[in-house]
C-alpha cells in the first residue's frame, strides 16, 4: 500500500513538473513574441521615418515625394487594427516610386542622396526579416497552445492568442538590386 502511494506521489510530481516546464516554455514564447513584435514595430517606424525624410529631402520629384510622404505618414499614424494595411500600402508606394533603376540612380546622384538611398535600402531589407522572426515566434506559440495539455490545464492563462503580422513587405527590386 505504501509503495503504491509513493509511486502515485512520484507520478503526480512528475506530471506537475512537466506541466510547470510546459507553462514556462509557453511563457518564454510569449515573451519572445513581445520582443519580436517590439523589434518589428521599431523597424516599421524606422522605415516610415526614413521614407518621410527622403520624401521631404527634395531629391525626388514632387509627385513621388507626395506619394511616399502620405503613405509613410499613414503608416506611422495607423491604429493597430489598420496597421498591416497601412504598412502594405507603404511597401506598394515604395515599389511604385522605385520601380525603375533610373529613379534610384537619380536619388543617389542628388546631394545627400547616396546616404538616404543606403539607409532606405537597409530599412526595407530589415522589415521582412523582423516580420519573419515575429511570425515564427507566433507560429511556435500557436503550435504549443494547440496541444491538449495546454488547453485542458489552461497553461496559457489569460494571455491573448498570438496573431501573426501579415503585410506586403516585398522591397523595391530596383533599390535592392542596386545595393547587391
Amino acid at each position: 500500500m505504501t509503495a503504491t502511494l509513493i509511486w502515485i506521489v512520484v507520478a503526480l510530481v512528475a506530471v506537475g513538473l512537466y506541466l510547470s516546464w510546459t507553462a514556462g516554455r509557453l511563457d518564454r514564447l510569449h515573451a519572445r513574441i513581445d520582443a519580436t513584435r517590439a523589434a518589428l514595430d521599431a523597424q516599421l517606424v524606422r522605415r516610415a521615418s526614413v521614407t518621410q525624410e527622403l520624401a521631404t529631402s527634395g531629391v525626388l520629384d514632387p509627385a513621388a515625394s507626395i506619394v511616399l510622404y502620405e503613405a509613410a505618414h499613414a503608416a506611422r499614424q495607423a491604429e493597430e487594427e489598420q496597421r498591416e494595411v497601412a504598412e502594405s500600402e507603404l511597401s506598394q508606394a515604395l515599389r511604385a516610386v522605385f520601380a525603375e533603376p533610373d529613379q534610384v540612380e537619380a536619388v543617389r546622384e542628388a546631394p545627400g542622396g547616396e546616404s538616404a538611398a543606403h539607409e532606405l535600402t537597409e530599412t526595407v531589407r530589415r522589415v521582412p526579416m523582423a516580420r519573419r522572426f515575429h511570425n515564427d515566434a507566433v507560429g511556435a506559440a500557436r503550435r504549443l497552445r494547440q496541444h491538449r495539455k495546454v488547453r485542458w490545464f489552461r497553461l496559457a492563462g489569460h494571455a491573448p492568442f498570438p496573431m501573426a503580422f501579415e503585410m506586403d513587405d516585398e522591397p523595391p527590386a530596383a533599390l535592392i538590386d542596386r545595393a547587391a
